[in-house]
């Protein structure tokens, strides 16, 4: 899948979120090549390719925003329980502050140096993602609606 972000009608950004298990996302290669718990493959999808105009550009709370908006988006077309993307280290430390945490430290070389493998459960992911009380309120929402709607599936 691939987002676009508007604002006031003029495309600014886009991001694609992938399915893993299937050979078709980047990080399906590193997490053959690694020991990954397979209970973190389930329902496990990468985040990337995150694009944003140089104009729009806002530091970390502008990323938390684009995150946040999509898983979102992505709960309500399909089953997100893990998350996955690869990154420098330098963003590898970003990205613990929305929940992730690096599984690998080193888990691909590239010619600018190495990639980190990072992981987030999906709550705790949107929980560190919801940025006020708007998206707080939110988030819970649609983590209560997941949970039930997974006790009427049992």
């Amino acid at each position: 899948m691939v987002g676009a972000f508007l604002r006031f009608g003029a495309y600014i950004g886009t991001i694609r979120v992938l399915p893993l298990a299937r050979n078709v996302a980047p990080c399906d290669k590193m997490i053959e090549r690694h020991d990954i718990a397979p209970e973190l493959l389930e329902n496990a999808w990468e985040v990337g390719r995150l694009v944003v105009d140089p104009h729009y550009r806002g530091g970390p709370e502008f990323l938390r925003r684009c995150l946040f908006l999509t898983i979102c988006d992505m709960l309500e077309h399909s089953r997100l329980d893990n998350l996955f993307a690869s990154c420098t280290p330098v963003l590898a430390r970003l990205y613990r502050r929305f929940g992730f945490r690096v599984l690998v430290k080193d888990a691909a070389q590239a010619g600018e140096g190495s990639y980190c493998l990072i992981h987030g459960h999906m709550p705790e992911v949107l929980r560190a993602l919801a940025g006020n009380e708007g998206e707080r309120e939110l988030a819970e929402e649609m983590l209560i609606e997941l949970e039930e709607e997974a006790m009427v599936l049992q």
